[in-house]
């Protein structure tokens, strides 16, 4: 192979995930810049812009074109936020490499207060994520959610012109962006969980392609690898691409493997939260089961009621 292609998106977060990739191959394999061409593909979720995703196609809007591309070759890998990833890829395709999460907690920006807790009445927050619109709504039913699209620097751009009093965004974005320092406050994992995959940022390859899969073990995590198989297979479970909010977070220590889920109702009203341990080899089994148990306990009518 003469020259790897990434795909990636074009904002800046998706290009500082493609170069960190590069740069974790090029260390791992003392290859030079020169070995690595990075691929910018518009997808449809970038150029959708009017409307909430859940009402335009769901999280697949942010990869289809990117996946089109691997599978015509040309590209040979393609790097996504793992957040942004369906749970049911295309035919020959896979998730084959996760690189070590970041910190996958919620971060708050705020301009009327530092806290979401000491907003003003009936302030604005923008958010255009189902999840955390509606734990805002938890945490303060009394705030004016507003849609809030864009990349990260559109969001923080609307924050400036006083379109919201705050918004929320991933922290491992933020950082990986080197704006950590606009954060205001960390949302705590308890109250506030993330949504599948957050934080992490995910390789995918065409099943089969030996050369490309023997270069990304090297720089593979397997503990990042294992909460993403327990939370990826906790929303499979749930149906992730129905208009219930769903968060779900696991961690990996010692060969054991712990997980938080949530399913909330849009409006923040009803939720039913279930925890589950184990092995992290069974890492899957573990997300399947957790989805079993929360099915249980909000029972099917809680799911029909906002699709």
């Amino acid at each position: 192979m003469q020259t790897l292609k990434i795909g990636t998106r074009g904002s800046p977060l998706a290009l500082a995930q493609a170069h960190e990739t590069q740069a974790r191959l090029m260390e791992t394999h003392g290859m030079p810049a020169e070995a690595f061409e990075v691929v910018v593909i518009s997808t449809s979720g970038d150029r959708i812009q009017d409307r909430p995703l859940s009402e335009a196609g769901g999280k697949g809007l942010f990869t289809k074109e990117i996946e089109e591309a691997l599978l015509a070759g040309t590209i040979d890998i393609a790097v996504h936020s793992s957040k942004d990833m369906p749970t049911v890829l295309p035919d020959g395709l896979e998730l084959s490499a996760f690189l070590p999460r970041e910190d996958a907690r919620d971060a708050f920006i705020g301009k009327a207060a530092k806290r979401i807790i000491d907003l003003p009445h009936g302030a604005k927050v923008g958010s255009s994520s189902l999840r955390r619109q509606a734990l805002i709504r938890r945490m303060r039913p009394d705030l004016d959610v507003v849609m809030f699209r864009g990349n990260v620097q559109t969001r923080l751009r609307k924050l400036e012109e006083g379109v919201a009093e705050g918004t929320i965004l991933a922290h491992a974005g933020l950082k990986r962006l080197g704006l950590g320092h606009v954060v205001t406050d960390l949302m705590p994992l308890d109250a506030f969980p993330p949504a599948p995959g957050q934080g992490a940022i995910g390789i995918e390859t065409r099943i089969g392609d030996r050369e490309v899969e023997k270069m990304l073990e090297a720089i593979h995590d397997v503990p990042t690898g294992q909460a993403l198989a327990c939370e990826r297979a906790f929303l499979a479970a749930l149906d992730g691409s129905c208009r219930t909010p769903i968060a779900g977070y696991a961690t990996v220590a010692g060969g054991k493997l712990v997980f938080a889920g949530l399913i909330i109702s849009p409006d923040g009203t009803q939720s039913h939260e279930v925890k589950a341990e184990g092995l992290a080899l069974d890492a899957a089994d573990i997300g399947t089961d957790a989805a079993r148990m929360v099915r249980v306990k909000a029972g099917e009518t809680f799911f029909d009621g906002w699709v």
